[in-house]
């Protein structure tokens, strides 16, 4: 009975390291990966050893590349590849990952335009191409990224409208679109997104008012984090604004906004930071605010209050890092 109880176990884990032993990576990530190392500098290419992305018996995984196994296959999902002076086009062949969950290119040299082809990755969560050179405006093909969690395209160059297409990506909680040439309005369509936490469109060259973007009924029901400096908005802070319950951030600084501000933003319950300096706002700032229980900061100077109005904290720029959102 004892040898019988012993080689149990043997029998039924040895299929299972057979089976390991002779999984694959799937040929389409393989070419795809090669022609990615094909394209990049030296700098990439040191650390990616061998043919195969996910490694073999010889050599270890490339570096930045996570595989995982899929019925008789090892396939691509997540490819990391920052701060490593990549020049040069967006590479496509990255759109041959399809398996792909996480693509992290971000503080590189990349140019050009983010191809429509981008619409292929099913599976994307996170997609993090800030700090690079990357042009033009954003494809359309972007709404087809139905698991999308995370987009960061922040400081690069991009230009035209924020596109509509961003407001059908059901599962979208984190948006940063700063530091680019985004023009024209921000579309109200992005209030319809039940899960989106923050919304940074700061310093960009937007018009447009407060009162449109928030017009649709029961908008941004989940936004903590809304960014709207540095661009050229116009009108007042409207008063329906204060329906956005969970925000905790209105950085509204260089505008071009007018009038008084209502009294019913002070009865927010979360709200933390409210930025409104360098607008043309008037009036006094109601005494409510300056009894909010969890307001820190209250910034208003370059605007046209009136005398005897007091700031609230001492200001300084928030900067929330990748790494607070990433999972």
């Amino acid at each position: 009975m004892a040898r019988q109880s012993l080689s149990l176990p043997v029998i039924l884990i040895f299929p299972l390291l057979f089976h390991i032993a002779l999984a694959k990576t799937l040929k389409r990530d393989v070419k795809a990966l090669n022609e990615i190392k094909a394209s990049l500098g030296w700098r990439v290419v040191y650390a990616w050893v061998g043919d195969d992305p996910c490694g073999d018996g010889d050599h270890p995984p490339w570096s930045g590349v996570t595989c995982s196994t899929v019925g008789d296959y090892r396939v691509v999902t997540e490819l990391e590849v920052y701060a490593v002076s990549i020049v040069g086009p967006f590479p496509t062949a990255v759109t041959n990952l399809l398996d792909l969950t996480r693509l992290d290119l971000h503080n590189n040299k990349l140019t050009g335009p983010i191809p429509p082809q981008i619409g292929r990755l099913k599976r994307l969560k996170i997609l993090n191409l800030r700090w690079n050179k990357l042009q033009d405006v954003i494809p359309p093909e972007i709404g087809e990224l139905k698991s999308l969690t995370h987009l960061y395209l922040s400081f690069n160059a991009f230009k035209g409208e924020i596109p509509k297409e961003l407001a059908i990506l059901p599962e979208l909680r984190y948006l940063y679109l700063h530091e680019n040439r985004f023009s024209g309005r921000i579309p109200a369509e992005l209030g319809t997104l039940k899960n989106l936490r923050h919304l940074d469109v700061g310093n960009n060259h937007l018009v447009g008012t407060i009162r449109e973007l928030i017009r649709l009924d029961g908008c941004f029901p989940a936004l903590r984090n809304l960014y709207l400096n540095d661009n050229y908005l116009t009108g007042g802070v409207p008063a329906q604004l204060s329906n956005l319950t969970s925000l905790e951030i209105l950085h509204l600084s260089h505008n071009r906004m007018t009038g008084i501000i209502p009294v019913g933003l002070a009865h927010m319950p979360r709200l933390t930071y409210l930025y409104l300096d360098h607008n043309n706002f008037n009036g006094r700032i109601p005494d409510a605010f300056y009894k909010h229980p969890y307001l820190k900061e209250l910034y208003i100077e370059g605007n046209a209050f009136k005398p005897g109005v007091n700031p609230i904290g001492v200001h300084k720029v928030l900067e929330v890092s990748d790494t607070e959102f990433v999972v």
